[in-house]
């Protein structure tokens, strides 16, 4: 059947129907340390519980992405959309979330210490409260693209 769909997708993409075809990729359990992954559409990919640290997703789109368990410590995610992707229990220590776009992700008990989060955009956004606030502390910034400021986003007193 995996080969009948591509075959499908490629005739589209030669008779010009489609352009060029993206998969949804699955990347689960992966070792992707320090790979550069920056600049691409990975929509609806799966990096369940694979290890991402240090890796670079900037300005790559991301959405309906499941990051389950993943630990993306010092991961590069600037700009990135994130957009109702699967974060829960995902580590983002140190990460760099500056202008990225989460809205209608959920990321319940993902792990956000130390990330910087200039710009970034959680409307949305399902996690603990805990992590709310530690978010809070350091939020600021207005996206770019969504033009929403950060602490609003994370509805910050």
């Amino acid at each position: 059947m995996k080969r009948f769909v591509l075959v499908l997708l490629f005739w589209l993409w030669v008779v010009g129907m489609i352009s060029d075809p993206v998969l949804a990729e699955d990347y689960d359990k992966d070792f992707l340390v320090r790979a550069d992954f920056s600049n691409r559409v990975l929509t609806d990919s799966s990096f369940t519980k694979a290890n991402l640290r240090e890796i670079n997703l900037s300005n790559s789109d991301l959405r309906g992405v499941s990051l389950f368990g993943a630990n993306l410590e010092s991961a590069n995610l600037q700009g990135a959309n994130l957009s109702n992707s699967t974060l829960d229990t995902a580590r983002f220590v140190n990460a760099n979330l500056t202008n990225a776009i989460l809205e209608g992700a959920f990321a319940f008990n993902a792990k956000f210490e130390g990330a910087t989060i200039e710009g970034a955009d959680f409307t949305e956004v399902e996690f603990r409260e805990d992590a709310q606030k530690l978010l809070c502390k350091s939020a600021k910034g207005v996206n770019p693209v969504t033009g929403r400021k950060t602490r609003d986003t994370l509805d910050c007193d």
